[in-house]
């Protein structure tokens, strides 16, 4: 279930990607063994779910993986990515952040997002303001305007693989997305908002709506592995992706977003910072299909790591499974001595 592995063989077992040259870590080794017992023993807690971690010494590349090979739904996980490839556009000069896009009815995507409760009142957005919103608050209207201007899910994809992360993969919009996911025919403007959504989706039979999960489940599309989590935040981190400036920007929206407070975040040592991404679907017949948080553990003493916990089918409440994540942080802080 596990592995503690050099930069270099991590990347060789994921698919086959180009190996990257490992650096000497001057940084302690994980303790692996800390790791295997008590990550085992949160797996077991997390049951009948299914959960995935993976952190990487930044530094010198040593990983270490539960469940490291399986490829999991992202959720708004790919937002992180996502506000990555739009800061490469504004690097390049083909995207300002003060470019002006206004929302049209086409536009609007599922919950959560303020961005459409606020629409047609506010049509207005800077590419700034709606990539804040995309990444700092997880917005599917915003994320969803976002991915047409850089040119859709499959440009997303295309410039990630052009970067060497090559196991994250974007397919759909939120709004193709979510609505698939629920078992429900393509999103309408009168879904706007969370509870005309979830009324809509409350009108289909149970045994739809668990075939559907089933199936959103099983899909390969829209998903990611710990491999191509690490590969992105150890190249966010390094300033692999961007310019300086743009790499500061995404870090600080990843830093100061508002979602996923009490996650990993609830395990945190006092004086350690985490720039992260969660992702999480509507918890519906008393299961939520996916939760999960990504992103770089900077230690009070500067030390980074990466980290990446994906969740599926979890019977868990939202305190419950926030309790579980911060406690996997908690031993991953541990691990990192």
């Amino acid at each position: 279930m596990r592995r503690l592995l050099p930069l270099v063989a991590v990347l060789l077992l994921a698919a086959c990607q180009p190996a990257m040259p490992g650096t000497h870590a001057t940084t302690p080794q994980l303790d692996a063994a800390l790791l295997d017992r008590e990550i085992a023993v949160l797996a077991d807690r997390a049951r009948p779910a299914t959960i995935e971690v993976a952190v990487q010494n930044i530094e010198g590349g040593e990983v270490w993986a539960w469940n490291g090979d399986k490829a999991f739904p992202m959720q708004s996980v790919f937002k992180a990515p996502l506000g990555a490839a739009v800061l490469s556009q504004v690097d390049l000069g083909k995207l300002s952040l003060d470019e002006v896009v206004t929302l049209e009815e086409k536009d609007i995507s599922p919950a959560h997002s303020k961005v459409a409760d606020a629409w047609p009142d506010r049509a207005d957005y800077t590419i700034r303001e709606l990539l804040t919103w995309a990444v700092g608050d997880s917005d599917n209207t915003a994320a969803d305007v976002l991915m047409k201007r850089i040119g859709g899910p499959g440009a997303l994809t295309a410039w990630m693989r052009g970067r060497g992360i090559k196991e994250i993969r974007v397919d759909r919009y939120e709004r193709e997305l979510q609505s698939e996911a629920s078992g429900m025919a393509s999103f309408r403007i009168a879904w706007k908002g969370w509870p005309a959504f979830s009324a809509a989706r409350d009108t289909l039979p149970e045994a739809d709506r668990r075939a559907a999960m089933a199936r959103y489940l099983a899909d390969p599309r829209d998903s990611a592995t710990a491999s191509g989590a690490l590969t992105f935040l150890r190249k966010l981190s390094n300033g692999a992706l961007l310019k300086p400036k743009s790499t500061a920007m995404l870090l600080s929206l990843m830093s100061t977003g508002n979602t996923g407070p009490a996650r990993m975040a609830g395990g945190l040592p006092p004086g350690a910072t985490w720039a992260h991404k969660t992702g999480t679907s509507a918890t519906d017949l008393g299961v939520t299909p996916v939760v999960n948080d990504i992103g770089i553990l900077t230690l009070k003493d500067g030390r980074r790591y990466g980290v990446a916990v994906f969740m599926t089918g979890t019977t868990l409440d939202e305190a419950a499974q926030e309790a579980l994540f911060a406690d996997i942080m908690r031993v991953i802080v541990r691990a990192a001595g």
